[in-house]
């Protein structure tokens, strides 16, 4: 693990809940319940009902904890349902500024009972370590799930990954970070914080928001340091390698890269540009168009909450279909 980068603290965040659960709306797929407890982003993790857990209509989900690393962060939850024939696995990254856990459990449940094999996968938060750790998370975590799919009847080529906000960009830097189609079939991202360093800048200016400004904060905590404002982000090289590697269209390489579907609210408080940036920078390098789909929903939600927005819950799953079956 690279070592923390040299340059002035913030104090931590808090790790409160950023809103309530709202129900999923019936116009949508019918997917066999309303997640419980994870239509919103919460404060709490998911060690909450981790065992004994029942799916409507009869069928039981199966719930496992597994680690993928000596670490008591990097764990992941499984939750599938016993078959034969192989079938696509979902990992979800949740969000929660990098510092904290996101409840995704009733999400996670969900799309269990909707035949994938899902890992809700933690990784190491700032407390815990800087950059790169996260990402060497995620990344150790997708190489532990392809070395387990047979165990959960899961086809190792037919693996995606869903992440939310900070579990986005997560998300994104997995798809970009060396050769990312060989470990995930394609990444869908919501409200992906895409850009950190932008972001920072943006926490920064004049009106930002109170969540814009919280964010910033949030990024310095993740590089390991804060940027001194020089058009080279900052002068201490060690500073400067750490955001820049938190960019996630300097790794970009094209067809080598896993396809994404990057998706933000018209008035999301992460704006569409992280994502639209991305896709530039991937399509320069050769990426089809039809690899790398930016699409803007109405609404305001944020993160785990476009999935309520109507229509967004089947544009996710036909887009997974394609690639994961």
């Amino acid at each position: 693990m690279a070592a923390a980068v040299r340059g002035r603290r913030r104090r931590p965040l808090a790790g409160a809940a950023l809103g309530a659960a709202a129900t999923l709306a019936a116009a949508l797929l019918p997917l066999a319940g309303v997640p419980g407890g994870g239509a919103a982003e919460s404060g709490a993790g998911p060690a909450g009902a981790r065992a004994g857990e029942r799916a409507g209509a009869g069928r039981s989900l199966r719930v496992g904890v597994e680690a993928y690393g000596p670490h008591p962060r990097q764990r992941v939850t499984v939750r599938w349902q016993p078959r034969r024939e192989p079938r696509g696995g979902l990992v979800i990254l949740h969000g929660g500024y990098w510092s904290y856990d996101t409840d995704w459990g009733g999400w996670a449940r969900t799309f269990a009972r909707r035949g994938y094999a899902v890992f809700e996968l933690d990784y190491r938060l700032t407390p815990d370590a800087p950059w790169p750790a996260q990402r060497d998370d995620v990344v150790a975590g997708l190489r532990w799930v392809r070395r387990h799919a047979a165990g959960y009847a899961v086809d190792p080529a037919r693996i995606a990954v869903l992440g939310s906000s900070a579990g986005g960009q997560l998300a994104v830097a997995a798809a970009v970070h060396g050769a990312g189609a060989e470990r995930a079939a394609g990444v869908v991202a919501l409200s992906p914080v895409a850009l950190p360093y932008r972001a920072w800048r943006d926490g920064g200016a004049p009106g930002a928001t109170a969540a814009g400004r919280r964010l910033r904060a949030s990024a310095e905590r993740l590089a390991g340091c804060v940027p001194d404002g020089t058009a080279a982000v900052s002068e201490d090289r060690a500073c400067r390698r750490a955001w820049r590697s938190l960019d996630p269209r300097r790794a970009a390489s094209g067809r080598d890269d896993a396809p994404m579907l990057l998706l933000h609210a018209a008035a999301d408080w992460v704006p569409s540009y992280h994502s639209e940036a991305v896709a530039a920078a991937e399509r320069a390098r050769g990426m089809p168009a039809r690899d790398v789909r930016v699409r803007v929903v109405p609404g305001g939600g944020h993160g785990m909450k476009l999935l309520l927005e109507p229509g967004t819950v089947a544009e996710v799953e036909t887009w997974l279909r394609g690639r994961i079956g």
